[in-house]
């Protein structure tokens, strides 16, 4: 993640009161999902990450969903998110309008969800 793509998805979460951090279990999605929270430096409810594969995601869905954060951050990369969005609006109470995404889901077209890019602009689906 670029420095300016960083301040951009801080800007983003702007004055939530607190978030959950949703990362890939892969290594740069991992630090990525450290970096954003460290840098925001707000209060954290949780920080779950899921593999790019498994049966459902419904055990990480709901860890991810249930406390019902001001807003969900994400980093991760597009085929574990793509499983984790069938399952959390199957699942949970999630919202895509109240979640940001790193520049790594930019293309991911789903309504109301935000993001930056790598240049630090931003994008909204909608």
């Amino acid at each position: 993640m670029t420095g300016a793509e960083l301040e951009a998805l801080v800007a983003l979460i702007g004055r939530a009161r607190h978030i959950v951090v949703g990362t890939a279990a892969d290594p740069t999605s991992r630090t990525d999902g450290a970096r954003i929270a460290a840098t925001w430096g707000g209060l954290v409810l949780a920080t779950v990450a899921w593999p790019e594969t498994a049966a459902s995601w419904l055990r990480h869905a709901r860890r991810f969903a249930t406390p019902a954060p001001d807003l969900w951050v994400v980093s991760a990369t597009p085929a574990g998110w793509a499983g984790m969005v069938k399952r959390l609006q199957l699942s949970t109470s999630w919202s895509p309008h109240r979640t940001v995404t790193t520049s790594t889901l930019a293309d991911f077209a789903l309504p109301g969800l935000r993001g930056t890019r790598a240049d630090g602009t931003t994008w909204e689906s909608r």
